[in-house]
């Protein structure tokens, strides 16, 4: 009798259906990484006049990007291995990179929604207008810069297999990149770490989502962030695949 082996493509939607159940059963934490930037955005709206609303937009969308690609992606590709989820969709016929692109589409679906989230919140509630070619740069530029954070995600899960490791690894690379990125890029910290903030994946990120917000802005050193970020995202991936194992021993 002879086997039928499924198409790609029904592979790949049963795949996505699986993923997004799963994704809104874990609504919780799924709503706590959607609410973290627009609680920040709302409580700096007496900083829009100082900074700009270009900015305040700019640093939340890169704080909620932080938040799905260290806190949501990672621990959930951990738990979901220790669990055996991987071992067990590897024996049947699905390819690796299925699989990782469903998951990386989910994840890309909650940026598209946080980016949005935040743009409304940030019209009605703090009253902060870009262009219509800027939402869409912005849009763009910010699955571009979650590329970033899911691949620093993917490589810290990859070097780590125990999830609770990962969980406290992820909270602290959070915690790192959120203080001393916020406070370093206004130069608080000193002049050497204001420039090391400007250059790490938290700095390169917000230059980027900042001049596409405001694409009159887009200068050559954001061409250089740009790069930097592309450059990231390769390192990144590269070792997440290569220390990837999709079994927990």
């Amino acid at each position: 009798m002879e086997t039928r082996i499924p198409k790609n493509s029904a592979v790949m939607a049963a795949l996505l259906r699986a993923d997004f159940t799963t994704l809104w059963r874990n609504r919780r934490s799924f709503r706590l990484v959607l609410i973290v930037p627009l609680i920040i955005l709302i409580s700096w709206k007496g900083l829009i006049d100082k900074l700009g609303g270009v900015f305040v937009l700019s640093s939340c969308i890169t704080i909620g990007l932080t938040s799905i690609g260290l806190m949501g992606y990672s621990n959930s590709i951990a738990r979901d291995r220790d669990r055996g989820v991987f071992q067990r969709l590897r024996v049947g016929p699905v390819s690796a990179w299925t699989i990782m692109i469903s998951r990386l589409s989910v994840q890309i679906a909650m940026i598209v929604l946080m980016t949005v989230l935040v743009f409304v919140v940030g019209y009605f509630v703090d009253h902060i207008q870009i262009s219509p070619a800027g939402y869409a740069a912005g849009l763009l530029m910010s699955m571009l810069g979650g590329a970033v954070y899911l691949g620093l995600g993917q490589a810290i899960v990859g070097r780590i297999k125990n999830p609770d490791t990962v969980n406290s690894t992820t909270r602290l690379v959070y915690f790192v990149f959120i203080m001393i990125g916020m406070f370093g890029e206004f130069g608080v910290l000193g002049e050497v770490i204001e420039k090391l903030v400007i250059w790490s994946p938290y700095g390169v990120v917000r230059k980027v989502l900042a001049a596409s917000l405001a694409p009159a802005t887009w200068s050559l050193e954001t061409t250089w962030a740009l790069l930097a970020s592309i450059g990231y995202t390769a390192v990144f991936v590269i070792l997440g695949v290569k220390w990837f194992k999709w079994e927990s021993k």
